[in-house]
């Protein structure tokens, strides 16, 4: 499932399905996965910067812990000095970790069920509480078994995610383990590469353990150092005609910044000629700062829409909103260009704004629409507040873009991209 340049995210219910389908409909055993899981850690724990003196490997009764266990079992076959922590409820424990405990038994593994007050005595802690399938506000001994964890100075590897971190959204579930390297299995989580799970996780090492994928994952992003790939190869037999026309419709009285920067970054980004719409009042300063920048200036409450028409006509996309105020004049040209434009649509900034009242003009569109709000932005524009919006960043995005059939640019840390009945991309991990 994975190509040259794209990284697929996995949600839980995504990543227990194709655990599932490959112990059950494959036939490759869980234990076997298990196994393969353990040992991708202790490759890790053995290759990178590890001082492995002594390693605490912090469990739950999870599957996770299941890994974690195997992973103290490896570790003593290497003659490490390994402690193995329970935390929770044995009663609680699925069928594999039991396994693994009966098996690790009889390596004389050092089990222990309470944490030490002293947190100087480890130079490694795994950390093998919660996997994936958390969805719930950690509580009781895990809170200490976590809090304990963060205090202590050695270095922390995650299993496939840290714990207390919603493998969906990134969020903290009431408290989580800040870890050096997370060694996830198959693919990458999307609370992975959200924040705050991506500054928790540390180094993301995905390791493959022949977990199949049967369907194409939700979510995705590219390899950051792979991004240039997708640049379009520029023809040696071409002229700057041959790369589009942006229609820059953006500024007013003092924001004549807001179409420059605009103008340049469609320039910069490949844009054979840029024209600019703008009233007069930035016509001057305009042509002195970007003077290869084609402009038609228009006179404040006298928008002349047979003019609006040509350049919209002459356009092969348009970009609308920046610094243009929310005003009769905003409204009348957003009006005008959404329900006339055949080419994509930009709506930035005020755009937007002009937008809150008025998102019925968003369904009036004759072509693809892309807006593009910052957390603010969105909050006005669905009417939540902005921390409700932070934390279901993936979430709000792709209900503005299924309810108003445009492709929904939310922008913050991580940037995401949704577009109707379609993947997500969440941009790089940096």
């Amino acid at each position: 499932m994975r190509g040259n340049l794209i990284q697929y995210l996995v949600t839980s219910s995504e990543m227990k399905h194709y655990g599932a389908y490959t112990a059950n409909k494959i036939g490759l055993p869980s234990l076997v996965l298990m196994e393969r899981a353990a040992l991708a850690v202790v490759n890790q724990l053995n290759e990178n910067d590890y001082n492995l003196n002594k390693v605490a490997v912090v469990c739950g009764y999870g599957n996770n812990g299941g890994d974690g266990i195997a992973v103290a079992r490896l570790l003593k076959l290497q003659h490490i000095d390994v402690d193995v922590y329970l935390i929770g409820q044995v009663e609680h424990a699925s069928k594999e970790t039991l396994q693994q405990i009966k098996i690790a038994q009889h390596y004389n593994i050092n089990f222990i069920t309470s944490l030490p007050e002293c947190f100087t005595e480890y130079t490694t802690i795994v950390d093998a509480i919660f996997g994936i399938g958390l969805n719930r506000i950690v509580s009781g001994d895990f809170v200490y078994a976590i809090e304990w964890i963060n205090q202590c100075c050695a270095n922390v590897l995650a299993i496939d995610i840290p714990s207390g971190l919603c493998s969906n959204t990134g969020k903290i579930l009431g408290v989580a383990v800040k870890a050096k390297q997370t060694v996830t299995f198959a693919y990458a989580k999307v609370g992975l590469s959200l924040h705050p799970g991506a500054e928790l996780a540390g180094e993301i090492t995905i390791a493959d353990i022949g977990i199949y994928a049967d369907t194409t994952a939700s979510h995705y992003t590219y390899q950051s150092n792979e991004l240039s790939k997708l640049l379009p190869q520029r023809s040696n037999n071409s002229h700057k005609g041959s790369y589009g026309k942006v229609l820059v419709i953006a500024g007013s009285e003092n924001m004549s910044g807001a179409a420059y920067f605009s103008a340049k970054a469609a320039y910069k980004t490949g844009a054979g000629l840029v024209h600019i719409y703008t009233p007069m009042c930035n016509r001057d300063i305009l042509l002195t700062q970007i003077p290869e920048v084609l402009l038609t200036p228009f006179i404040t409450n006298k928008i002349d829409i047979k003019k609006l028409d040509e350049l919209i006509n002459l356009a092969s996309v348009i970009v609308i909103g920046p610094g243009m105020g929310v005003s009769d004049d905003t409204h009348k040209i957003l009006s005008y260009v959404l329900q006339h434009a055949r080419i994509p649509v930009i709506i930035d900034a005020d755009g937007l704004n002009t937008l809150v009242p008025n998102l019925r003009l968003l369904k009036q569109a004759q072509s693809t629409i892309i807006v593009t709000p910052h957390l603010g932005e969105m909050a006005r524009l669905v009417k939540k507040p902005i921390e409700t919006i932070k934390n279901n960043l993936v979430d709000t995005a792709k209900k503005f873009a299924q309810d108003y059939n445009v492709i929904c640019v939310l922008k913050d840390a991580k940037t995401i991209v949704t577009i109707p009945e379609q993947t997500t991309y969440i941009n790089p991990i940096w």
